[in-house]
């Protein structure tokens, strides 16, 4: 019985940013738990291979190109994940995008980008899936934080993300009680450094692998290891959470 309530058997879940990354890494951990998946990003490069790997595995998968920050592209993603899989129940909202620049000399069009992508279109998901959730009884949403929503990494000027990811944060605690009693829980994921192609950027990597130093196990995060929080959080075993901001950084906060 308690193992039941980890399984997501019979439910249809949507992942934004599905291409690569934490997101593809997620996605194919909520397929081996019997979850169908639709495959959500900007670019179709990366989907296919994500599809490709849930089918393999004996899942179910769809891909779905639609730029998050587009309502109309994310009110047809959740339409037509819903017409070719089912009634969403689940969604896990992790697009974005991520690039170093000064305070000082951030222009606009930088500062934009980030926020629209990574705090803009989380509102712009989480909107679409709520209102499907909305009319199907109920659901479970995770958004993908980090941990610069709790601090300044060192070394990395990024003024922009942190916003943004803070951001996420309270976005999802005030859609949490908005519809805690309308039967959907949302609920937050903040990963510390995760072994990403993202992290692993040159602007980004050669400060990133001096950051490892400040994380008391050691390490960076895998990929594989934020499948098991995602389950939680979507699952039944977490029916009793909303509004949680899980932080999944090997302590690094905690110095």
């Amino acid at each position: 019985m308690a193992m039941a309530q980890f399984r997501l058997d019979g439910r249809v879940a949507l992942v934004t940013g599905a291409g690569s990354g934490i997101g593809a890494g997620i996605a194919r951990g909520l397929a081996e738990s019997g979850a169908a998946i639709a495959c959500v990003d900007v670019a179709e490069a990366g989907l296919a291979e994500t599809v490709s790997a849930i089918e393999t595995a004996g899942g179910k998968a769809i891909a779905v190109v639609a730029d998050v920050r587009d309502e109309a592209a994310m009110e047809a993603a959740v339409e037509r994940t819903q017409r070719e899989l089912g009634k969403l129940s689940a969604a896990l909202n992790c697009a974005g995008v991520h690039d170093n620049g000064a305070a000082e000399s951030m222009s606009r069009a930088q500062w934009q980008r980030v926020v629209d992508t990574n705090l803009t279109g989380v509102f712009v998901s989480c909107q679409a899936e709520g209102r499907a959730m909305l009319r199907n009884g109920g659901g479970s949403i995770v958004n993908i934080g980090s941990v610069s929503a709790h601090i300044c990494n060192r070394g990395l000027p990024q003024v922009h993300y942190n916003a943004a990811k803070a951001g996420v944060a309270h976005l999802s605690r005030s859609l949490a009680l908005e519809w805690a009693m309308q039967g959907i829980r949302v609920n937050v994921i903040s990963p510390g450094y995760t072994a990403t192609p993202m992290a692993r950027k040159p602007e980004v990597w050669e400060q990133v692998k001096h950051l490892i130093n400040d994380i008391p196990m050691g390490r960076m995060c895998e990929v594989e290891e934020l499948v098991g929080p995602a389950i939680f959080l979507l699952s039944d075993a977490s029916s009793y959470c909303t509004g949680v901001d899980l932080v999944v950084d090997g302590g690094a906060i905690r110095w």
